[in-house]
């Protein structure tokens, strides 16, 4: 369960710390004294997507951190899965969010990524807001709630895997599906494509050497004229001697007087080294005219071939690694298209195989939604009439239709609220108000499946007030026996219920707003529930029928 909440610098929040205890925690306060930012902030250190201008302004971060015990096997398990363990039983996450929106997220001190704690995040808190209520009218979810008190979701995931395959195949046999005159137009393509680089026989770098041979042959007296004078430089002709002589005889002459002075003698020997390495270069040089390595090689032959492979690569890539990948592929394509038939006929067989496995387990998802779909309507009904909705029929309509992601069900809740009438879409016919009270029975008749011991449920008493208000909150209080509530509310009936009371309170100051959040003692107490009441102006007769309503609600049995 969730036993602490620090959050810094989010929103009009500068610094609050909140210890929640086990049993009904409730909060109140002023609309826009920050109640939404709480939950948002919760959000936040389970991972969810927010926005920099969560961060309160002129501050650098805000944090988030967020610390859990008792956790579930479940729990305990996928924070194994993601490589961390517990801390003396405790679970810590945090995230930190910069003014520019940067992320810097822990769990149990240690690094994590935001999606490990997205991953943590079903098995710590269901977090029930005011839009899940608008999930009831997306017909969408609705077969997801069966499947989910029915426990199916390792069947329909079994059901998914076979549909993906079925899919793919499907996929496979319709590109296969061409008609002759597409067939043999593809066949002529593609055989022409690689008739044509096959002919040019290609070879990886064979560009780059042409281009190098082509600069050669282009400027082959300028560099021959160039290796001459160096050839004549180094070794000398009739009328001038080179500088392998020269060097040559500075070496000899110093040879004599080097014996009497060591500084010549290193100058000598260096001078030697110097009339060898030109030696040789003249010799290197002398090879070069020799050998003449463009000898029989044609201009007009680079310039063709170089041509070629430009229109190689205008048609199939920008090299030749490319062309000769297109060769490739087109070739495959060939191969494809060619023994078609013969693969089109397996993929068909293969069609109808996983089409008859999917067939199969989609018929048992149907037979077991059926089931579950009228024990959990007579549950949901069940729970109904105990929030002052007895005379509600709440039914599942399950219409079967073609194989598709879910399977072959289309589900959807229809419900009465008044006797003689016949259901109808829930979108249609309930209120704000009912739509809160389906909701929280459908949280409790799921409750018992769900992996999670802490729930959290901000203003689930909207368009709600009176005796149904008074059953809410009693329901709540029963929830709240086996697993830890936190509960956002406006309503003094489910605040007097509460086994912890939070008030959340916003002061303003002529240069910024800060919100703090403190639990509430029973004097103080009485106060709030007087304030939820009758609003600021409390009498002594507000007071009295607060302590009252508290007094009632702390001795009755639920």
């Amino acid at each position: 369960m969730l036993t602490s909440l620090y959050i810094e610098n989010i929103a009009v929040i500068e610094k609050v710390s909140i210890e929640f205890k086990e049993g009904l925690n409730v909060l109140t306060g002023e609309t826009g004294a920050g109640k939404s930012i709480l939950i948002d902030a919760i959000h936040a250190v389970l991972g969810k997507r927010t926005s920099k201008e969560l961060v309160r302004a002129g501050a650098q971060k805000a944090s988030v951190s967020a610390v859990f015990e008792n956790l579930t096997p479940q729990a305990k398990e996928a924070l194994d899965e993601l490589g961390y363990e517990l801390e003396d039983g405790q679970l810590i996450l945090s995230r930190d969010i910069t003014a520019d929106g940067k992320n810097t997220c822990k769990i149990n001190m240690r690094p994590a990524v935001l999606a490990s704690l997205r991953a943590l995040a079903p098995f710590l808190l269901d977090i029930h807001g005011q839009h899940e209520n608008q999930n009831l009218t997306d017909v969408a979810h609705h077969i997801q709630y069966i499947d989910h008190f029915a426990g199916l979701e390792s069947d329909l995931a079994q059901y998914q895997d076979a549909f993906g395959q079925y899919k793919e195949v499907s996929g496979q046999i319709q590109s296969l599906s061409m008609d002759q005159a597409q067939k043999e137009r593809a066949i002529d393509m593609l055989t022409y494509q690689i008739e044509e680089i096959e002919s040019a026989n290609l070879t990886v770098g064979e560009e780059e050497d042409l281009l190098a041979k082509r600069r050669l042959i282009q400027n082959k007296q300028k560099i021959y004229d160039a290796v001459q004078q160096a050839h004549i430089a180094l070794s000398g002709d009739d009328e001038l001697p080179g500088a392998y002589s020269l060097l040559q005889n500075a070496a000899q002459a110093l040879n004599a007087a080097s014996a009497d002075s060591p500084q010549l003698e290193a100058i000598c020997a260096r001078l030697g080294e110097l009339s060898y390495e030109a030696q040789e270069f003249s010799s290197q040089l002398r090879d070069f005219l020799e050998d003449d390595a463009l000898e029989g090689v044609n201009l007009d032959e680079i310039e063709s071939r170089l041509n070629t492979i430009y229109k190689l690569k205008q048609k199939y890539g920008a090299s030749e690694e490319e062309i000769l990948q297109f060769l490739e592929q087109s070739r495959e394509q060939l191969e494809t298209i060619t023994l078609s038939d013969e693969k089109l006929q397996s993929l068909m067989e293969e069609e109808k195989r996983l089409q008859a496995i999917c067939q199969q387990r989609a018929d048992a998802l149907s037979q077991a939604r059926k089931k579950a779909g009228q024990a959990f309507c007579k549950r949901v009904q069940e729970e109904l009439a105990f929030l002052n909705m007895p005379a509600v029929q709440f039914e599942c309509l399950q219409q079967t239709g073609k194989l598709g992601q879910m399977g072959q069900d289309h589900m959807e809740f229809f419900i009465s609220v008044n006797p003689g009438e016949a259901p109808k879409p829930i979108l249609k016919i309930a209120s704000g108000g009912e739509l809160s009270r389906i909701m929280l029975a459908i949280k409790n008749v799921l409750a018992g499946k769900d992996d999670v011991d802490s729930l959290i449920f901000d203003e689930i008493d909207t368009g709600v007030s009176g005796s149904a208000a008074q059953k809410i909150g009693y329901k709540l209080k029963q929830v709240s026996k086996n697993k830890q509530v936190m509960c956002v509310t406006h309503l003094a009936q489910i605040a007097c219920l509460a086994d912890h009371h939070y008030l959340i309170q916003k002061t303003a100051t002529s240069a910024k707003t800060f919100t703090n959040i403190h639990e509430l003692e029973k004097e103080e107490r009485v106060r709030e529930i007087a304030r939820i009441i009758g609003g600021d102006n409390i009498t002594a007769l507000t007071l009295q029928n607060a302590r009252e309503m508290l007094d009632i609600a702390q001795n009755t049995a639920i």
